[in-house]
């Protein structure tokens, strides 16, 4: 599996996707991979995963949703990979830049930058097919990498300028 490969299953196909429609479109395009296609995914999929395991993306995840957990915060780094490899690589090297996105999935009329079981569609898909499943790799070291972001107002506005205009708290 090449990375242009990789980008073009997990890469939304319109910005205000939504959800349940990324995880549909990702499941439909990995049903069509053979087995070791599969599991080359998966790895590259977890490896991707583990970048973005990170203090500072999820101080942007913090601001833009409250996120506050492990699991969510899983599930907003499978949106991260949904914007496809620019953007991704954006987001990895200054967070900050997710307030310039102009358009975004909402529910209930708040951003909602979140897929569920993302990084556990090719798995499933997997076992499904042999009866086996893939080898489990954790998503994240035991702790993100870096300092941990403040929560503290005058702080995140100063780490974070652009989504503290965006999503005001």
């Amino acid at each position: 599996m090449t990375d242009a490969e990789f980008w073009s299953l997990v890469t939304r196909t319109e910005p205000q996707q939504t959800e349940q429609q990324c995880h549909d479109a990702l499941k439909d395009k990995l049903t069509q991979l053979d087995d070791d296609s599969l599991a080359a995914f998966d790895k590259m999929f977890g490896q991707q995963m583990r970048r973005s395991y990170t203090w500072s993306i999820w101080g942007a995840a913090y601001i833009i949703t409250g996120c506050d957990s492990d699991y969510a915060f899983a599930e907003f780094r499978g949106f991260l990979l949904s914007l496809g490899e620019q953007w991704y690589n954006k987001v990895i090297n200054e967070p900050d830049c997710l307030g310039d996105i102009a358009l975004w999935p909402t529910k209930d009329g708040s951003a909602y930058p979140f897929i569920e079981d993302y990084d556990l569609v090719a798995g499933q898909l997997y076992e499904d097919r042999t009866g086996d499943e893939l080898p489990f790799v954790p998503s994240g070291q035991h702790t993100p990498l870096g300092k941990k972001f403040s929560t503290k107002k005058k702080d995140l506005r100063k780490n974070y300028p652009k989504l503290s205009d965006r999503f005001p708290f």
